[in-house]
């Protein structure tokens, strides 16, 4: 039985924690939350023996692993203590892993050093439309590839005037959002540099809701990542990909994975012809997926996917598009 405390039971939280609870592998030991009547709630709802506000607190319980679910600027600082107080060897962080590259690196270091399993919530990588899409890539059916897009779009705060006090609680759409084109992008393509980038407000103030990246993997190939949270129509948000080659074309999202190439009919595969069956639904499968296999690796021993080590490379492309839109700054 893995014994687990969730730190921040916002939507995130209460989402993983109750996943967790209903994991028969799984004993929900801890929850932290600093609102008063969040844990109060908690307590009664997921009936956990050990609810506080602060995270030291933890300590003792003989924990397995920690989620942590809290806003990201609050990751480093969280995530150090859980290692540093021998809390727990194994550590989940929901996206981005940290604020920077600098903490991220840092991360990655005491995850490698506590010989538990560490991973960040990029659940596309636990979708089974992308996944189909990557192992298409992989068995080389688009030839050499030309070029590709990574996007994340939804309506968050379209037609909000006041949506830049909330784009700001969040970190800018690029590290929020964004984060999980840049991760799908990485993982297709394992590594690229940002050539340009553009990051601006669309609310008149210090907001950042528009992102636009170009890119350039390692072996040549051009790519494009956007992201915006102030899209019409998008009322869940979206990720997607796009990718050309000599041979044809590939998109998907969570939805599909359609393809394109010259020597044959166009193919579609929706989520629910890719056996996207998870042992119950709650949220989307992705996110039950992603927790049984974080869950299966502390269990056996395993990596997490991915691990602190290639989330923080998402870190370290977020820092570079930073410095490329505001090379004076």
């Amino acid at each position: 039985m893995i014994r687990v405390g969730v730190v921040g039971l916002g939507k995130m939280g209460l989402l993983h924690a109750s996943i967790l609870s209903a994991n028969p592998g799984v004993e929900l030991v801890a929850l932290c939350e600093q609102n008063k009547l969040v844990r109060r709630f908690a307590k009664k709802a997921l009936k956990v023996p050990n609810v506080v506000n602060d995270v030291l607190e933890f300590k003792g319980l003989q924990l397995d692993a920690v989620y942590v679910t809290t806003p990201v600027s609050s990751h480093y600082g969280i995530i150090k203590a859980v290692y540093q107080q021998g809390i727990a060897p194994s550590v989940f962080s929901e996206k981005p892993l940290a604020s920077n590259n600098a903490q991220g690196d840092e991360l990655s270091q005491l995850a490698q050093e506590s010989g538990g399993v560490s991973m960040v919530g990029y659940h596309e990588r636990h979708s089974v439309t992308f996944n189909k899409a990557n192992a298409l890539l992989k068995d080389g059916v688009l030839g050499d590839i030309v070029s590709f897009e990574a996007y994340a779009r939804s309506s968050d705060f379209f037609g909000s005037e006041n949506a830049w006090r909330k784009s700001v609680d969040r970190g800018g759409v690029l590290r929020d959002l964004g984060s999980h084109a840049v991760d799908a992008a990485l993982w297709f393509f394992d590594d690229f540099q940002v050539k340009s980038a553009e990051i601006k407000s669309m609310a008149g103030q210090i907001s950042e809701d528009f992102a636009f990246l170009t890119v350039r993997t390692k072996s040549g190939v051009n790519g494009r990542i956007e992201a915006s949270w102030h899209m019409k129509n998008y009322r869940l948000p979206e990720i997607g990909l796009l990718i050309n080659g000599a041979l044809g074309t590939l998109r998907v999202n969570e939805d599909r994975v359609e393809m394109i190439t010259k020597d044959g009919d166009p193919m579609t595969w929706y989520k629910q012809d890719l056996d996207d069956a998870v042992s119950f639904v709650l949220g989307a499968t992705e996110y039950v997926r992603e927790d049984e296999f974080f869950i299966r690796a502390v269990a056996e021993g395993g990596s997490g996917n991915p691990d602190f080590s290639a989330a923080s490379k998402v870190d370290d492309i977020l820092d570079e598009a930073r410095v490329q839109s505001n090379p004076d700054g």
